[in-house]
């Protein structure tokens, strides 16, 4: 049968299994063999991955026709205007062209999460918030893009749930199979796809 995990990637791990240059990869953590991760976190990023060794399922989780949501916590650097929020929601131009809106909720206070073991950078007398942000889509580094063209750089980044499955549970480090419900929930949210645009009618 195939075999899904999800693994609380810690900051400064590579999402592959070598390195050349001997960096810290998924190899330390995920004593497992054939499975892959299906989609990507920056080096210094942290959170959900998820580990698998169906193929089919891998690509409709990284294919961006499925849309599927990914729920980030985001520590940025001084505290995000309305305005700011409101740009998030509908979507921020990048180099590589405008973002799908986002879900951004500024958080009344910091999300229970275990501390980072390379300290974030401060500034001295200039706060720092979290955000939690929604996207259904996944380019390059786009959350910490997509905050500082708003204004408010990204320090900290930490996935918390693709579609159904959260980091419940786990610390950094730490992995485990998927149970029955989440495997059904992940497969049934890989068969939907995102609905076509509606075509707006010439007018005559």
């Amino acid at each position: 049968m195939p075999r899904s995990i999800k693994l609380f990637k810690p900051h400064g791990v590579l999402c592959q299994f070598t390195d050349r240059e001997g960096r810290d990869t998924l190899a330390n953590y995920v004593p497992i063999p054939d499975v892959y991760a299906a989609g990507r976190l920056d080096r210094d990023s942290e959170g959900l991955l998820l580990l698998t060794d169906d193929g089919p399922l891998a690509h409709r989780l990284t294919d961006p026709k499925y849309a599927h949501p990914r729920v980030y916590l985001a520590q940025v650097e001084g505290v995000p205007t309305p305005e700011a929020l409101e740009a998030l929601r509908r979507g921020v131009t990048l180099a590589d062209g405008p973002t799908r809106p986002a879900e951004a909720e500024l958080l009344s206070s910091p999300p229970a999460l275990p501390e980072r073991p390379v300290p974030i950078r401060f500034r001295k007398n200039v706060p720092t918030s979290w955000l939690r942000l929604t996207l259904r889509e996944g380019r390059n580094r786009q959350v910490r893009r997509m905050t500082a063209a708003v204004g408010f750089p990204t320090l900290r980044l930490v996935r918390w749930a693709i579609g159904p499955i959260t980091l419940e549970g786990l610390s950094p480090g730490q992995w485990r199979d998927l149970g029955p419900e989440e495997s059904r929930a992940l497969r049934a949210l890989g068969a939907r796809k995102r609905p076509p645009a509606r075509r707006r009618r010439r007018r005559s």
